[in-house]
């Protein structure tokens, strides 16, 4: 599935199931929310804390993709094509940092 496929397929869930996008505000406290979530799996999975009985069926990649879901919602409601963003994105990372990592003694 390609990101243009991704936003046409929340789209079309929103128009179906959920009658309308929430707002952009409220979608970016949601957003905040599920990385939160994100980082609570994370941080027990790969850090120093342990998982808590309220934990218990945590999944790592239903948080993600929670994340992309809510973030594909905000990138529609705000006419935002994320695929060409996220070229010129990749563009401008290479143009920036096509030896900063490379040549970064800590990384070595």
């Amino acid at each position: 599935m390609t990101l243009q496929e991704a936003q046409l397929q929340v789209d079309e869930w929103i128009k179906t199931y959920g009658v309308r996008y929430f707002g952009e505000l409220t979608n970016m406290a949601i957003l905040t929310e599920e990385v939160g979530e994100l980082a609570r799996v994370i941080v027990r999975t790969y850090g120093e804390q342990s998982f808590k009985k309220s934990d218990e069926g945590a999944n790592l990649a239903d948080e993600m993709a929670d994340v992309l879901w809510v973030l594909i919602c905000l990138a529609n409601q705000t006419g935002i094509d994320l695929t060409a963003a996220f070229e010129r994105n990749m563009q401008k990372k290479t143009e920036r940092d096509n030896t900063r990592h490379l040549t970064n003694e800590k990384l070595k």
